[in-house]
């Protein structure tokens, strides 16, 4: 069992990476002009790393997480109402997920409608989630 808690966070950490670095990318992407000829080299990059990102470390650590989370849950019996809100917070960080890649599609089509602030405090819900997931598992309140 320890190494499939092991799995499971060193995963989790993982797709933390992503879900608190993609929308920053995001930020830096929406600062940029896509009119302009200067910036055309700094969209081109951000669409690469956007899209390495989300498919190459996030995508994968999101579904290992959950594997390993579920292999947990059901393999090793973990249960509680602590778990439920946990479970609740993991699909709200999953629908989370597939919005960044819905907007990662929008940037990926120069069809960005949100302006850089709007992805600074967008990139401040997976902080949220994580700090209640972390006193969820290891307070166990409930």
């Amino acid at each position: 069992m320890a190494w499939i808690e092991s799995f499971h966070i060193i995963f989790m950490v993982t797709w933390f990476a992503g879900l608190f670095y993609l929308p920053r990318l995001f930020v830096y992407h929406a600062m940029c002009d896509v009119n302009s000829r200067d910036d055309a080299s700094s969209i081109a990059r951000f669409k690469i790393m956007e899209r390495k990102l989300f498919f190459g470390i996030m995508t994968p650590g999101a579904v290992l997480t959950i594997g390993f989370g579920a292999w947990l849950w059901l393999g090793y019996g973990y249960s509680g109402g602590w778990l439920h809100a946990k479970q609740a917070l993991v699909l709200a960080l999953v629908v989370y997920h597939i919005y960044c890649g819905k907007l990662l599609f929008d940037f990926k089509h120069d069809r960005n409608k949100h302006s850089h602030v709007y992805y600074r405090w967008f990139n401040e819900i997976p902080v949220i989630a994580l700090i209640a997931i972390v006193l969820l598992v290891v307070l166990k309140p409930f």
